[in-house]
């Protein structure tokens, strides 16, 4: 689907549809033209209501979106909406409306976003080709002249686009989406290298030994985007569990819960879109993503309770639960990070369903080494709409993993505190330096429609977040040079000046 921003006035647009906020004041200036249609179609709209059209505009047909609420989410889930409810592909344009209680160009890109997610279909296995969707979604009455509205459209646009590749990924059945396919994934990303590594080989014993067991052989994935441009410093690293199956291993799944483990690879699907986002926004800014992938299946060679696992550290892990595999896989991911020179570590993991209990398919749980880094990836999260929330992480939770037998033992048999002591546990291999890590069981895959954007399915979540940390970082670096540039040639002026001055002399 191709955006667009216009100026043109909405009844002088060519389009298949105009739609527009139902409860807005501008459908009763267009209204005049209908002779009362409009307004009564518009009491109707529960979501949507169509109006044809004879002569009155230039669109072939009226579509009235109702509004929610008066917040920009409103906006993104009735651009969504109408995305959704058009067939026959062609142009979709959406009226903005200067009478709602939300700045004009403030609009533009949650109507972008809800667009682009509203247009993701998740039926790429049905044998019947999918509906033609939208191929163009215009936005008129914007002033397309603003250098910064259009960077906002085309960023809203990117981030969304790249949130749908993840959830694809998710949304993907594990006999396609296994760790041979995510590489293959990886491999295609456009300004990305790719190497896919052999743990075994290369000493990640926790990685080798949680998906020893499966018939597909587990990979370190590491995707590195580095710019020449770039500083060395700051080296931003994403680290993403991606266990593309999980049947827990000999403390097998119930049924209820086992047919959800396609999407235990949530957090390495959004690291790998992450990073072809912002390949493609060209952020002056190093950043690598490291995705261990396996799948975790019952077989001769799993893990067993109380085996000693040896991670790529030289820390041993007692194994208490079999189905606390993905902290074991990041532990290796988070030390391998650091030994690439990450200075700032973020990792999302589908980690405890005590996350999701606690917290529902809505928020997102943060913890951190790092108070500034926790607010920071917080403050990113809830502003883009991957809603995080800080947790604590007190020292005094370690001491619930202790073993009697090796360093650690990856669960602390204790009926509380899951995401805590699962949190506590990454902690140990995390290395010096902002570490946070997300829990992110919750809204990863939505098993009801909640009332947003994304609707039922893979949420994509944790996709935003990364990319505006990456953003942010790169602003912030920008705001340095700048600065640093400046005081340089405030020095370079005071030198000559006395030099004249000497010379004057």
């Amino acid at each position: 689907m191709k955006v667009a921003l216009t100026a043109a006035n909405p009844i002088e647009v060519e389009a298949d549809v105009l739609a527009m906020a139902a409860s807005g004041l501008g459908v009763r200036r267009l209204d005049a033209l209908f002779e009362g249609r409009l307004v009564r179609a518009a009491a109707t709209a529960d979501p949507v209501a169509v109006v044809p059209v004879t002569r009155e505009v230039r669109a072939r047909s009226i579509a009235l979106v109702k509004l929610e609420g008066a917040e920009t989410a409103d906006l993104q889930l009735a651009a969504a909406r109408a995305v959704r409810a058009h067939v026959g592909g062609g142009t979709l344009a959406w009226a903005l409306d200067d009478t709602l209680p939300i700045a004009m160009n403030r609009q533009v890109p949650p109507i972008v976003e809800g667009a682009v997610l509203g247009a993701y279909d998740p039926g790429l296995w049905k044998s019947t080709p999918p509906r033609p969707g939208v191929d163009h979604f215009v936005v008129c009455g914007a002033d397309e002249d603003e250098e910064w509205l259009r960077d906002s459209a085309t960023h809203a646009e990117l981030t969304a686009r790249w949130t749908n590749v993840a959830r694809e990924l998710v949304d993907g059945p594990p006999n396609v989406v296994t760790p041979t396919g995510l590489a293959e994934r990886a491999g295609a990303l456009p300004g990305v290298s790719v190497e896919v590594i052999d743990p075994a080989a290369a000493g990640l014993r926790a990685l080798a030994a949680v998906g020893g067991a499966s018939a597909e052989a587990p990979r370190l994935l590491v995707l590195r985007y580095e710019p020449a441009e770039a500083p060395d410093r700051p080296l931003l690293a994403f680290v993403g569990k991606a266990v593309t199956f999980d049947a827990g291993g000999y403390f097998l799944k119930t049924q209820s819960d086992i047919v959800r483990q396609k999407g235990d690879m949530a957090g390495g699907a959004a690291v790998l879109a992450a990073l072809g986002a912002i390949a493609e926004l060209d952020l002056p800014l190093r950043v690598i993503g490291v995705i261990p992938a396996c799948e975790n299946m019952l077989g001769a060679d799993a893990i067993r309770p109380s085996d000693v696992v040896t991670t790529a550290s030289g820390l041993t892990v007692e194994v208490t639960n079999p189905d606390a595999e993905g902290r074991l896989i990041l532990a290796d991911a988070l030390w391998y990070a650091r030994s690439q020179g990450a200075t700032h570590l973020i990792d999302l993991a589908t980690l405890t369903g005590a996350m999701r209990a606690g917290m529902g398919d809505l928020y997102g749980g943060v913890f951190s080494n790092d108070k500034t880094w926790l607010d920071a990836v917080v403050d990113a999260g809830n502003a883009v709409g991957d809603l995080a929330w800080p947790w604590p992480l007190h020292p005094r939770y370690r001491r619930l993993l202790e073993s009697r037998v090796a360093d650690l033992r990856n669960t602390s048999g204790r009926p509380y505190g899951y995401p805590i002591t699962a949190a506590a546990f990454l902690e140990h291999f995390a290395g010096d330096g902002p570490w946070a890590h997300v829990d992110m069981l919750g809204p990863a895959l939505l098993d009801d429609d909640r009332g947003d954007a994304i609707g039922a399915g893979a949420s994509g979540y944790g996709v935003r977040m990364l990319v505006e940390i990456g953003s942010r970082m790169a602003a912030a670096l920008r705001r340095g040079a700048q600065e640093a540039a400046q005081q340089a040639g405030a020095r370079s002026m005071r030198s000559f000046r006395r030099k004249q001055e000497d010379d004057d002399d």
